[in-house]
């Protein structure tokens, strides 16, 4: 690398045409943690203007999201499925997680670091991650784990977590009832 950062050489070898799968996935959500609704939502929606899209609870597991955009409010749908699936169609979402039982020290949160993951929204989770696989990608919770069936966590080159979901999964998921 050269002394003054990457040459336009090195970054136009380096940018790669996306593969066929990936031209129908889109930037949907970044994930903050926070330790207070009430002053979170008052921030993002009195001072930055953005509108809630979502509310979403998981009192088994003891949290809520909160997704965030800058949408027009006629758009938003009525009936709660179609929410979701309309939400998770959004391009360039905000994700706020609040944990129930948080003492606002065990995700960071009290020191501004409490970034989450960023997410991708894709047509097929699972071809997706068989992509992945043979693009030896490093994965923290592959769709078949864990309670929420049917999305993915992996990481990039650096180690930060990206989420990937889809619309339908999403219904199904955020209309479980789970244990």
């Amino acid at each position: 690398m050269a002394a003054g950062g990457p040459t336009p050489e090195l970054v136009k070898s380096s940018c790669k045409e996306p593969n066929e799968l990936a031209k129908e996935f889109i930037f949907q959500q970044t994930m903050f943690r926070i330790k207070d609704v009430k002053r979170s939502l008052e921030f993002y929606t009195g001072i930055l203007g953005m509108r809630l899209l979502k509310q979403l609870d998981f009192p088994s597991m003891k949290f809520s999201l909160f997704f965030l955009g800058f949408e027009d409010p006629k758009d938003i749908p009525d009936d709660e499925v179609e929410k979701i699936r309309w939400t998770f169609k959004r391009k360039a979402c905000l994700e706020l997680t609040y944990n129930w039982e948080d003492d606002g020290n065990t995700y960071g949160c009290q020191k501004g670091q409490g970034f989450g993951h960023i997410g991708l929204c894709v047509p097929d989770v699972y071809k997706a991650c068989e992509w992945f696989e043979k693009n030896n990608v490093e994965f923290i919770k592959k769709p078949g784990d864990g309670k929420m069936k049917g999305i993915a966590f992996i990481k990039d080159p650096d180690g930060y977590s990206i989420e990937i979901l889809n619309q339908e999964g999403m219904v199904t998921i955020c209309t479980a009832k789970y244990d």
